[in-house]
């Protein structure tokens, strides 16, 4: 199956056709190295402002960190400024990173009432000389994160991918939904298809990829070259190794034992603290622990005492003192 192969991205080739997907205060450093350790092929970081590089905001530092054993790690801009999305790449492009990816799917208001993320695809001239610019500036490959279209009335993945393969990009992500829809509803996989037909560069699904299964049915259905998991990698970085298997071999592998999630979420924990500081870890790890822990017995509960956590110790004590085969 094609998710299982390797993928050639421009010059570079990837192991597999797994992608983590860029998902801010989720994809830093530490949970990439987990997916990693997974067997994913490729990991994106939280997506950057382009500006914010050229004016030399120090929080855009952290969010581009990155270690050689996560590679190949793709670094996503998001701006709307042709020159500066260049000029930028271009210098990211000089670090550690493999590839240089452009965020055209986030939805969120503050980002689209600015032109940018998901409002690009209501301009395709705009995205032209965007893409243009970065491929030409740009040493390493260059690849863009689209969504099904702005809204109903403007399905254009199509469109926009085309005009990403004439600039000379070397591979687009889809997403099977508008920004309209936020993450609401089914994701379009049709699209995804349309899109796969009209392109000869790799095209990468994604969207409602939870489980193996869904791995297996998304490139069965739109043929795509490789898949990108973002929602369905939260709290659960064994996806990217249960869907190598089940591709391989056929063979549906158990969800991972309890004592083995234990470990991985003090193991997150103790990473995000190396790499952020005590403080801002734990707060942090307060939503990853409740989506590693969904669906367990009295998860509810678990989560109110996630609240009040401050410490390493204290993440490691509750793990420990509630997270049992009883339940909680």
């Amino acid at each position: 199956m094609k998710g299982d192969r390797k993928l050639q991205i421009g010059d570079l080739t990837l192991e597999n056709g797994l992608v983590l997907g860029p998902m801010a205060g989720v994809t830093d450093l530490p949970y990439r190295l987990l997916c990693k350790e997974q067997g994913c092929g490729m990991m994106v970081t939280e997506m950057v402002s382009a500006k914010a590089i050229l004016y030399k905001n120090k929080k855009t530092e952290i969010l581009m960190e990155m270690r050689p054993e996560e590679g190949p790690v793709a670094v996503q801009l998001f701006g709307s400024d042709p020159d500066i999305l260049g000029g930028i790449g271009a210098q990211v492009a000089e670090g550690p990173c493999a590839c240089i990816d452009l965020n055209m799917g986030c939805p969120v208001p503050k980002i689209v009432n600015n032109g940018e993320g998901s409002a690009l695809m209501r301009e395709p001239k705009k995205v032209e000389a965007i893409l243009s610019s970065m491929v030409k500036q740009i040493k390493k490959p260059v690849t863009v994160k689209i969504r099904k279209g702005f809204d109903a009335s403007h399905v254009n993945a199509v469109e926009i991918a085309k005009i990403a393969e004439s600039c000379g990009v070397a591979a687009v992500a889809v997403h099977g939904r508008t920004r309209e829809q936020y993450y609401a509803g089914k994701a379009d996989w049709e699209i995804i298809r349309q899109v796969k037909e009209a392109v000869k560069i790799p095209v990468i699904g994604n969207g409602d990829v939870c489980t193996p299964q869904d791995a297996e049915r998304i490139v069965e259905e739109t043929g795509c070259d490789g898949i990108m998991i973002a929602r369905g990698a939260r709290g659960n970085p064994w996806i990217f190794s249960r869907i190598l298997h089940y591709m391989r071999t056929g063979e549906l592998l158990p969800a991972p034992a309890l004592e083995e999630i234990k470990a991985e979420i003090f193991r997150h924990g103790k990473l995000l603290t190396e790499h952020k500081g005590e403080r801002t870890a734990m707060c942090q790890m307060r939503k990853h622990v409740a989506w590693y822990t969904a669906g367990f017995p009295h998860s509810s509960a678990l989560r109110g005492e996630i609240s009040q956590m401050e410490t390493l110790e204290e993440l490691e004590r509750l793990l420990e003192n509630r997270l049992t085969i009883r339940g909680l």
